[in-house]
């Protein structure tokens, strides 16, 4: 085919948009698509022509040479010089679009290859409960795990014999088929997956026994985790493996640890601190004293300082929970809270009576008296 110029080629004047070059070389490559002319020389040729043209008019240094120059101007490079049509994909699908090479003409007349028979597996997920004590510090956890595991008589390949697999006869192999369908626009070739063999080219003849066929049986497996200090409920990790085993020999999936905290008998938590409601009585309140309190990695002794008024908070550096992503811990915080007596002998009575009036048991408000004896008096009523 002789030399033609390549605004010519592509139907254009010099004067042509980007954008008009770009369409007119897209409807001319539809038109002389291989798969829409297969073993058709001529179409191939006028394919590789439209692409040689585009290759130089489409790029705007090498499309402003040749319009001064010519062929000239190109300095004897080899523009718009394809060996295959292969080489044209290559070059030039990305103006097209997977919408066009890849699903009108099949992959570009490129064969997509075998699917595996093999199936992965599917991740499984696994709730494991913890305490606040097991979180303050780690725990190694050993949980059982209730999943699909491979097939301990076919190995997880799913076939009773070493020729339980034969050849897919309706893709002789391939695992694909073609379709071809003409209409106004041309010919088309659909290249898709053997419904047969579902694409892997082989069909299962002498299935497993102990299986059915499917490579892998319901079963039961102990994981050890490793559960750094920290967590908090929804934080996960992830067991490689230990989840669903694949179809006949396929990939197992993961098996996703899901942490669940318990709710505890005497702390609260709130991020990585810790309260406890600790209740004392009045005169401890008063005059102050040592108390055992329970801390999540044991006991710890605390002071209360003469005259600790209800509802105070004591707080205990590094007690709490760990940071699960740096350094430290939370904290506890012990609430205060006063006990007061609602039953009095006599002499406990008089005793609280004398001291009624001293001013260090006086409120600020004096027409009513101390503020404590005012709670004292209402707690009793």
């Amino acid at each position: 085919m002789a030399k033609r110029d390549y605004y010519e080629i592509l139907g254009l004047q010099r004067g042509a948009s980007g954008d008009e070059i770009k369409a007119a070389y897209r409807k001319l490559a539809m038109k002389y698509h291989p798969d829409r002319n297969p073993d058709n020389p001529e179409a191939e040729a006028h394919f590789k022509e439209a692409a040689q043209a585009y290759d130089v008019l489409g790029d705007a240094d090498k499309r402003a040479r040749y319009d001064q120059y010519g062929e000239a101007g190109l300095g004897g490079q080899s523009y718009g010089s394809y060996s295959n049509v292969n080489d044209i994909f290559s070059a030039f699908g990305d103006i097209f679009g997977q919408s066009v090479f890849g699903d009108m003409f099949g992959g570009g007349g490129r064969s997509q290859g075998r699917r595996s028979r093999k199936e992965p597996g599917a991740d499984l997920r696994v709730r494991l409960s913890l305490t606040l004590e097991e979180i303050a510090t780690g725990v190694d956890k050993t949980i059982k795990i209730r999943h699909y595991k491979p097939c301990s008589t076919c190995s997880g390949s799913g076939a009773g014999s070493d020729s339980g697999y034969v050849t897919c006869s309706a893709c002789q192999g391939s695992g694909e088929v073609r379709q071809v369908s003409r209409s106004v626009f041309g010919q088309f070739i659909n290249i898709a997956p053997c419904a047969q063999c579902s694409g892997s080219g082989e069909i299962l003849k002498d299935k497993c026994g102990s299986c059915e066929g499917e490579g892998r049986t319901d079963g039961e497996t102990s994981v050890k985790v490793t559960i750094p200090a920290g967590v908090r409920t929804g934080n996960y990790l992830s067991v490689t493996g230990k989840g669903h085993a694949g179809r006949r020999g396929g990939e197992a999936g993961d098996a996703i640890v899901v942490v669940e905290e318990m709710e505890h008998e005497h702390f609260d938590r709130h991020e990585d601190d810790v309260t406890y409601g600790l209740t004392i009585d009045m005169l401890t309140a008063t005059l102050g004293g040592s108390i055992v309190v329970p801390t999540l990695t044991g006991t710890a002794e605390i002071e209360i300082d003469p005259g600790t008024q209800p509802g105070s908070t004591l707080r205990m550096k590094g007690k709490g929970i760990p940071h699960l992503n740096s350094r430290g811990s939370g904290d506890q915080l012990i609430e205060i809270h006063v006990a007061i007596p609602t039953k009095l002998s006599g002499d406990e009575r008089k005793t609280l009576e004398s001291l009624r009036s001293s001013k260090n048991f006086r409120g600020p408000d004096q027409s009513k008296g101390s503020s404590f004896f005012t709670k004292f008096k209402e707690a009793l009523s």
